[in-house]
C-alpha cells in the first residue's frame, strides 16, 4: 500500500466516524477497502468494552466468504468459563505485557500457546494478528480502555510484513472512529437506562435545557411493595437490592412491553406513563401491562419462595390527566420526568390500596377513558384523597372478568 492509497483509506476512515455511520458499517467497509489493496485478509475482529447493564462490550466480525460484518454483544469476562477463556486469549496476554502487537503463524508447533489457535488452524486459517490500541488516561469510560482486533489470513505463506505495517498504521484511525461510534451508543444507553426510553430519546435530541417542559395528556402509573419497610427490617441487607431488582424486572418489563415509559424509580416505587393519540389505547396498554406485570410477579414469587426468599406483591395506581413532561431542577441538577396534580393524585391512588385492600386501584376519570367495553372495572367507593381538595370514585379489577 503506497501513501496515496494509504491517505484514502484512513480518509475514509475519519469521514465514515464523522458521518455517524455504525461500527458494523465501519468494519465492513474497511475490510473490503483492505482487501482491495491486496491484503489477502480472512477474517477480521473488533472489540470494544461499552457500558451496559448487561453486556461488557461489543464484538464486530467480519467474514470474506460471506463479505457480512456480525455484531455480537458478549457478556461478563471476569469470572467463571468467560474469566478462563478471558485468561488464555492473546489479548489477555498482550494486557499482560504492555504489548500492541501478537503475530503467529498458525502452525502443529505453535497451535497449543492458545486453545483458539486449534480451530483456527482447523479452519484452513494460516496466520494470526492480534493488536490492541491503547487510550490515554483521560480517554478511558469505564471498562473501555482500548479497542482489540484481530485479523487472520488463509494464504499458504501468510501475512506479508507490508500488510501487518498497514494494519498497525491504520488501526489508530479505525479504532478511534469505532470508539466514537460506541461513546455515541453508550450516551443513548446511559440516558434510556437513567431516565427512561422516551425521555431519553428527548435529552438527547437536544431538550436539555432547563424549564422545557411540554403539556401532554397521559396515563400514569404509580406502584410499589406491599409491605416493603417490614420486609425490609426483617431481611438481612445484602438481600434488599436483589429483592427490589426481582421486582423491578418483573413490573418494569411489564411496562415496556406496551411501549410505557418508567421516569423515575424511587425505593420500591415506579412512576411510569403511557401516552397515545387516542386515550383509550393509552388506557388499555396500562390495562395489559398490569396484567402482565402481575403475571410476571406471581411467578417470581413462587421461584423466590422456594428458595427461603422474602416475597412481596404490588401496589398500584392508574391515572389519567394532563401533566407537564420536560426538565424540571436546578442549573446544575435536571431531572426529565412529569409534574402536575395529576401525578400527586396518582401517588396518593397507590397509598390507598393498603386501606381499601386492594391491589389495584383506577381513578374515575381512568375508568371514563378506558370505556366499559373492558366488562373488567369495578367500583370500589368514593374516597377522600390526602392533600387532593375533592373526593373521587375509585375502581379496581374485577377478579372474575364478565
Amino acid at each position: 500500500m503506497d501513501d496515496g492509497q494509504f491517505a484514502q483509506l484512513a480518509g475514509w476512515i475519519a469521514k465514515a466516524g464523522l458521518a455517524g455511520h455504525s461500527e458494523t458499517a465501519m468494519v465492513s467497509g474497511f475490510c473490503e477497502r483492505i482487501v482491495a489493496l491486496g491484503v489477502p485478509l480472512a477474517s477480521a475482529s473488533v472489540l470494544i468494552d461499552t457500558l451496559h447493564p448487561i453486556y461488557e462490550g461489543r464484538l464486530f466480525s467480519w467474514q470474506a466468504a460471506s463479505g457480512q460484518t456480525t455484531l455480537t454483544e458478549y457478556g461478563r469476562s471476569d469470572q467463571g468459563e468467560a474469566a478462563e477463556r478471558w485468561r488464555r486469549s492473546p489479548f489477555y496476554r498482550l494486557i499482560q505485557s504492555g504489548e500492541k502487537l501478537l503475530r503467529r503463524r498458525l502452525t502443529p508447533d505453535n497451535e497449543s500457546e492458545f486453545p483458539v489457535f486449534v480451530d483456527l488452524r482447523a479452519a484452513g486459517l494460516t496466520e494470526y494478528l492480534a493488536i490492541i490500541n491503547r487510550f490515554g488516561a483521560d480517554g478511558i469510560i469505564g471498562d473501555m480502555d482500548c479497542v482489540y482486533s484481530h485479523w487472520l489470513t488463509s494464504a499458504p505463506a501468510g501475512f506479508r510484513d507490508e500488510d501487518v505495517a498497514d494494519l498497525l498504521r491504520l488501526m489508530p484511525t479505525l479504532a478511534l472512529a469505532v470508539k466514537s461510534a460506541s461513546l455515541a451508543r453508550i450516551a443513548g444507553t446511559l440516558v434510556e437506562t437513567y431516565l427512561g426510553r422516551d425521555a431519553g430519546r428527548r435529552v438527547l435530541g437536544g431538550r436539555i435545557a432547563r424549564a422545557v417542559a411540554d403539556r401532554i395528556e397521559a396515563v400514569l402509573w404509580f406502584s410499589d411493595l406491599r409491605d416493603y419497610t417490614r420486609i425490609t427490617a426483617a431481611a438481612d441487607p445484602e438481600q434488599i437490592i436483589p429483592l427490589l431488582n426481582d421486582y423491578a424486572d418483573a413490573v418494569i418489563s411489564a411496562i415496556h412491553a406496551q411501549n410505557g415509559d418508567v421516569l423515575k424509580l424511587m425505593g420500591d416505587g415506579t412512576l411510569a406513563i403511557f401516552t397515545a393519540a387516542d386515550r383509550r389505547e393509552a388506557c388499555r396498554a396500562a390495562l395489559a401491562a398490569v396484567g402482565a406485570a402481575r403475571i410476571g410477579i406471581a411467578a417470581l414469587n413462587r421461584r423466590r419462595a422456594a428458595e427461603g426468599l422474602p416475597v412481596t406483591d404490588m401496589y398500584l395506581g392508574l391515572h389519567v390527566g394532563e401533566v407537564y413532561y420536560g426538565n424540571i431542577g436546578s442549573k446544575y441538577r435536571l431531572d426529565f420526568t412529569v409534574v402536575g396534580p395529576a401525578v400527586n393524585e396518582v401517588s396518593r391512588i397507590a397509598a390507598l390500596c393498603r386501606s381499601v385492600d386492594q391491589p389495584v386501584l383506577m381513578s374515575s376519570a381512568f375508568a371514563e377513558a378506558v370505556g366499559a367495553a373492558t366488562g373488567r372495572l369495578v367500583s370500589v367507593g368514593r374516597y377522600a384523597l390526602r392533600g387532593v381538595g375533592r373526593a373521587q370514585d375509585l375502581f379496581t379489577l374485577d377478579p372474575e372478568p364478565r
